[in-house]
């Protein structure tokens, strides 16, 4: 590594005999460390230059705060050394408003897309990734501070997330996501919580809006010496919009730290979560537009509903060695889901692994290289049984049994060599082991037990150039991979599942910049395909048929940015600020047997989402925002039958100074538009076909919140 110059050392020396007296006869990299952790906290510029201009790598130090939970821009620092699509989203941006669903954290961030089935639940897609899941998620890999949520399968669930537990969301879009080892198509977010060193003494609020939404939520943390807590829980009440869609939900998110030195902290969390729903389920399109309020008459008849219970324990450790620092992590869940649909589906999954990452950040030969290199394990059984369901929720006759063994190890390496001293060259890659195991409990209808095993390799190569201190422009070549969920198999006596892993090849460039009075976040991408999983809808009250595709590409362009304009109107430094989230989804078989060259369903060519918002410093906002999809799309693969364009107008008023008492009002859908929010693909559908979701009616909250 190459050593300081001696204008360098005697500005790191300053800066030590300022913020660290107390290390006055420490070791001189002792010294540098809480040198630098003074530089990063008083928000001076972290990076030291070496002779001949050569940047010394920034290093984060946690210091008085969490080592192992950077900061909101700590973490926005670290990201933007991706070359890539991603995004940080404070929580800020979020606890402004209901904050209810997780399209209020990340329905902003283009290239992401929400689609609401019914209250809380939705379906969460990043550049079409689990594009036509009619129930559940997949094609992400979701996090909560770095320690998955995702099932060992790979299916995941919305309800354990809590908006209001959290500091930041990060956004890693497709391959992007190497960073954790993530390797699906539509890339991970991870959601990130407050410690005991950033978090205030109190924080709570109290949410209520229309269809009886009720919400309140309470937060405490501090820190004594080395240790330090942060406890949030809420709890959520809704009789829904439409008939037979109460939800009712309880969570509790903590986390408990301990410092043993300045470069050594161990972080346990503890997630437990209570979830009780109705289904409303999926109606005609005529039902939904005329009658929206209206359940699906099955879904009452057998009372369907999804109840889980859930409970995760985990731990990180983050230790730092001079240029390295090295995240150590365990996790467990038990999770019991009581769910009765067209059968009675009682079962309980038990997941447990661990990772090991290393961040490598130094000088080699003059040049600034950063190495990110990582294993994951990731193991877990359901045990699950299928009871027949005469009706009103009866648990009758057991109708299947099963036990699901899912492995997956998982290695991954990132480089980013900087071979100008403000462009690098990134490469890496993944290498996954995963195995898919059925053991078929009832045999009374044939063995369907089997067998399954996949090794994907995914390579990545791309450039990131900082122009400036400003903005960036990069661009990647990647290749992702996805085993597909236990609900997506088949086995038949001896033989293996019939399904094959989701690959894609994804070409992207783009840039983005952050300014006072503008930003911008821009990526052109296209995703060759091959055996796209598909989750075609039969009818609603059956599971979906999951089959692969041959050929799929999804391309587009995905376009975020604010600017402000009208400065200082009513009051000195005020601003209006013109906000814009568009994504632009070009979506199509390519060459299918059966479907040609067909757009794929369930997705909006243009989704807009835009907002004129006036601000002042004293925390005063006001504004409109709409909700706008321009153009039909497709419900089923035939193309035969389209989801009507839309449009859905929004406005909130509120103040909110980072202290003391905040508030808000908001009305969402003020014409009471009647639209569909989500699709169940099917394979080929008419207007009897019960695939869609109608969206939310007119609809006003308001939330009082009181930080300390």
């Amino acid at each position: 590594m190459s050593r300081p110059s001696p204008r360098g050392r005697a500005r790191a020396t300053r800066a030590f005999d300022v913020a660290c007296p107390a290390f006055s006869q420490s070791t001189v990299r002792l010294k540098l460390l809480c040198a630098l952790s003074a530089v990063v906290a008083t928000g001076l510029p972290a990076a030291v230059r070496a002779q001949d201009s050569v940047q010394i790598p920034e290093i984060v130090v946690g210091a008085p705060g969490a080592l192992t939970v950077p900061n909101t821009e700590e973490a926005r620092r670290a990201i933007e050394q991706t070359p890539g699509g991603v995004e940080v989203v404070p929580d800020t941006a979020v606890k402004n408003g209901p904050a209810n669903t997780i399209k209020d954290i990340v329905g902003w961030v283009p290239g992401v897309l929400v689609q609401p089935r019914w209250g809380p639940d939705g379906r969460l897609s990043i550049r079409g990734s689990g594009l036509s899941r009619a129930y559940g998620n997949r094609g992400i890999n979701i996090y909560m501070d770095g320690i998955p949520l995702n099932t060992a399968d790979g299916l995941f669930d919305l309800f354990e997330i809590d908006p209001t537990a959290y500091r930041y969301t990060e956004v890693y879009k497709g391959a992007n996501a190497l960073r954790y080892g993530a390797n699906a198509l539509g890339g991970a977010i991870n959601f990130v919580m407050p410690t005991g060193r950033d978090a205030t003494v109190f924080d709570g609020r109290i949410d209520t809006g229309s269809f009886g939404f009720v919400r309140s939520q309470a937060a405490t943390g501090g820190s004594s010496g080395p240790y330090d807590w942060f406890l949030t829980g809420s709890a959520q009440r809704e009789d829904g919009y439409r008939e037979h869609s109460r939800t009712d939900s309880e969570r509790l998110n903590a986390n408990f730290g301990y410092q043993f030195s300045p470069s050594a902290e161990t972080r346990f969390y503890v997630n437990a979560d209570r979830w009780r729903a109705q289904l409303p389920g999926e109606v005609t399109k005529d039902t939904a537009l005329n009658s929206p309020r209206a359940a699906n008459p099955t879904f009452v008849q057998q009372d369907q509903q999804r109840n889980i219970d859930s409970l995760r324990l985990s731990n990180k450790t983050t230790l730092r060695f001079d240029s390295t620092t090295v995240d150590l992590g365990i996790f467990g869940l038990d999770r019991h889901v009581m769910h009765p649909i067209y059968q009675w589906l009682d079962f309980t999954a038990y997941d447990y692994g661990g990772f090991a990452r290393a961040t490598d950040d130094r000088i080699i030969g003059g040049h600034r290289n950063r190495l990110v290199a990582g294993v994951n394990v990731h193991n877990g059984d359901i045990d699950i049984n299928y009871y027949q369901n005469p009706g009103g929720a009866v648990k009758g006759a057991l109708a299947a049994s099963y036990l699901w063994k899912s492995q997956n190890v998982s290695a991954y390496a990132e480089n980013s060599f900087y071979f100008l001293q403000n462009v690098a060259l990134v490469t890496g890659g993944q290498f996954l082991y995963a195995v898919r195991d059925q053991q078929d409990r009832f045999l009374s209808d044939g063995d369907q037990s089997g067998r399954r095993t996949y090794n994907i390799f995914s390579p990545k190569v791309g450039l990131l150039w900082d122009v400036d201190a400003t903005w960036q422009v990069f661009g990647n070549v990647s290749r992702s991979g996805e085993v597909p969920t236990f609900d997506a198999n088949t086995f038949a006596g001896a033989s293996s599942s019939d399904l094959s892993a989701q690959t894609a090849t994804t070409y992207e460039i783009g840039t983005r910049g952050r300014r006072p009075d503008i930003t911008w976040d821009i990526s052109l991408y296209r995703s060759d395909v091959k055996n796209e999983l598909q989750c075609l809808t039969t009818a609603p009250w059956a599971p979906c048929t999951i089959v692969n595709a041959d050929r799929t590409v999804h391309q587009g362009i995905e376009l975020g940015g604010g600017v402000a304009f009208l400065k200082s109107v009513f009051a000195q430094n005020d601003r209006f600020w013109f906000n814009l989230a568009y994504t632009y989804s070009d979506f199509f078989f390519d060459g299918d047997a059966r479907y040609g060259n067909n757009r794929l369903p369930g997705v909006p060519s243009h989704y807009i989402r835009a907002e004129v918002l006036y601000k002042q410093p004293s925390g005063f906002y006001v504004g409109p925002n709409v909700e706008w999809v321009p153009q039909g799309y497709y419900a089923d693969n035939t193309n035969s039958l389209t989801v009507d364009p839309y449009a859905v107008l929004n406005f909130k008023i509120g103040y909110d100074s980072g202290k003391g008492w905040s508030g808000y009002l908001e009305a969402r859908n003020l014409f009471d538009t009647r639209y569909i929010s989500s699709v169940a693909v099917a394979g080929s559908a008419n207007a009897a076909s019960e695939i869609f979701n109608p969206g939310t009616g007119r609809a006003v909250y308001a939330g009082l919140r009181y930080k300390m």
